[in-house]
């Protein structure tokens, strides 16, 4: 691809390296100053003092600054003992994300009204979201709760090494795929998606899930197709590079690889053929009013 130089969106929220451990105990009220102090001064209290010195020697932390984050909705949370030091290679996936972002958002801006952009959040290890906290193993994700796109870019390591599945392309699939639920998310898709839960079988969920996902393959493909016809950043080579990153993640290919067996009805994605099938029809037509996968007679 040539996406050196472009443009990079500034809807990123870089939290590499930040730890998302611990979690908030809710907002502090004034009305409860008057019985903390009376504490404080007691048996009890002192014994908390003493417990918080000890944390705070611990940690190496400030004391004060521990009871003042908790009494204001914060939490104690151990930090790396490391800092986070990215290479040269995290630094380049970085922008080349940030790139591949600001490219959806000219796509989509085009083809929708009011098209309101999604924030893409970097993380390392773990990740707190309106969706619930996730870890690298979950992969890349789209949590319409706050509209962001979240991806420890790690993952693209694992891409070409485990899935066998490089390329710079097949990494802006992956963008593209998770853009394509937020613009399930603006035009009700994900909504109507919710409420069928508890309202059909667990198997007749995932079939919906299937028509999401390949839903957002296709929509995948129909940014390729503008974003090529805008930018010419594609070169030869890469729309073969998405179609097998398309394969590598398939349900059946995933799962034969992980126990040796397939087990249809448990399929959430859709097969490698049918995430390779929507995606190149999305490339192909460019066309938005194709990509109703929930009323296709076949996927």
């Amino acid at each position: 691809m040539k996406w050196q130089g472009r443009r990079k969106s500034s809807n990123i929220d870089d939290r590499r390296g930040q730890s998302s451990s611990g979690r908030g105990l809710g907002g502090f009220s004034p009305t409860l100053l008057i019985p903390l102090v009376r504490l404080l001064f007691s048996k009890v209290g002192l014994f908390i003092v003493g417990a918080f010195l000890v944390i705070s020697f611990l940690l190496g932390k400030n004391p004060l600054s521990l009871i003042t984050n908790l009494l204001s909705g914060g939490s104690v949370a151990t930090e790396s003992s490391a800092p986070y030091n990215p290479t040269e290679k995290d630094e380049e996936l970085a922008e080349f994300s940030a790139t591949i972002l600001a490219n959806t958002e000219d796509v989509w801006n085009k083809l929708l009204k009011n098209y309101r952009e999604p924030t893409l959040v970097l993380f390392t290890g773990s990740v707190a979201s309106a969706c619930g906290s996730a870890s690298s193993a979950t992969g890349p994700f789209y949590c319409p709760g706050d509209e962001k796109l979240y991806i420890d870019l790690s993952f693209f390591d694992e891409m070409e090494g485990r899935l066998n599945a490089p390329g710079d392309f097949a990494q802006a699939y992956v963008i593209a795929h998770e853009v394509g639920h937020h613009i399930q998310k603006l035009n009700g898709t994900t909504d109507k998606m919710n409420r069928l839960r508890g309202q059909v079988s667990q198997t007749e969920y995932n079939r919906y899930s299937v028509m999401l996902e390949l839903q957002a393959d296709f929509l995948a493909g129909v940014w390729a197709h503008h974003s090529q016809a805008m930018t010419r950043m594609m070169e030869t080579g890469d729309l073969e590079e998405a179609m097998n990153a398309a394969n590598a993640i398939g349900d059946d290919r995933l799962q034969k690889q992980s126990s040796g067996r397939v087990v249809p009805d448990s399929f959430t994605h859709g097969t490698s053929a049918q995430r390779m099938r929507w995606f190149k029809k999305g490339f192909d037509t460019g066309d938005l009013s194709q990509g109703d996968t929930f009323s296709a007679t076949s996927l």
